[in-house]
This record gives structure tokens, C-alpha cells and sequence, in this order.
């Protein structure tokens, strides 16, 4: 593979690391607050893929101009828009999942999740 193709895309390569974390610290893991924490991970790569998807290089942000000639390149907003509702979204989550936790810590007196499926 050549290694200039790869730091020409390297927003996409670097969002698909992130994803391939998180999906491992959820999946490795047996801490609950770790899971979010991977959870939280994985969307930090789904987001950057999109915004990176979004991007035109030698694109300006979509404000009307006068002054610039009519030929200009504008980006997207479309995928940054999303993402904004996306992040929200995810602290949102994340918020609601360590509210849980708390709950669950409060009544079984641990975070780990084996140790919980064995007291039910």
C-alpha cells in the first residue's frame, strides 16, 4: 500500500482505528464504566467519519459572499449539522448509562458486569 494514498485519506483511516477501539474496549471489557467509555469512543470515530465525509478540500463554509467569485467550491453542512445532533445525542446516552451504573452500583454494591449476572 502506498503511503502517501494513506495520509491523503487519513481522516478515514484514523476514524476506522477509533471505531476498531471502542468496539474492542466494549467487547474486552468487563467494567461497565469502561464499556461506556468505549461506547463513547466508537461514536468519536462514526462522527469523524462523517464530518470527513462532509469535506471538500479548497472548500469555504456555505455563507454567501459577494465578494467571492461564483465559481467558489462550498462545503457540505449537511454532515456537520448531523453530527452536532449526534453528539448531543450521544452525551445524552452517555449521561442516561452512567446514571444507570450509579443505580446499579448503589444496589449490588459493584460496576463489574459478571459479578452483577451472578447475584441476580
Amino acid at each position: 500500500m502506498d503511503f502517501s494514498r494513506l495520509m491523503l485519506n487519513y481522516p478515514y483511516f484514523i476514524s476506522i482505528i477509533l471505531f476498531c477501539l471502542g468496539c474492542l474496549c466494549i467487547l474486552t471489557q468487563h467494567n461497565l464504566i469502561k464499556k461506556v467509555i468505549g461506547i463513547n469512543i466508537m461514536e468519536t470515530g462514526i462522527f469523524l467519519f462523517f464530518i470527513a465525509v462532509g469535506n471538500i478540500e479548497g472548500g469555504v463554509a456555505p455563507i454567501y459572499d459577494p465578494a467571492l467569485p461564483q465559481e467558489i467550491i462550498y462545503i457540505n453542512p449537511l454532515p456537520s449539522a448531523l453530527m452536532l445532533t449526534g453528539i448531543v445525542v450521544s452525551f445524552s446516552v452517555t449521561a442516561f448509562a452512567l446514571a444507570i451504573i450509579v443505580k446499579l452500583y448503589q444496589f449490588y454494591g459493584t460496576v463489574y458486569a459478571p459479578d452483577i449476572m451472578r447475584m441476580r
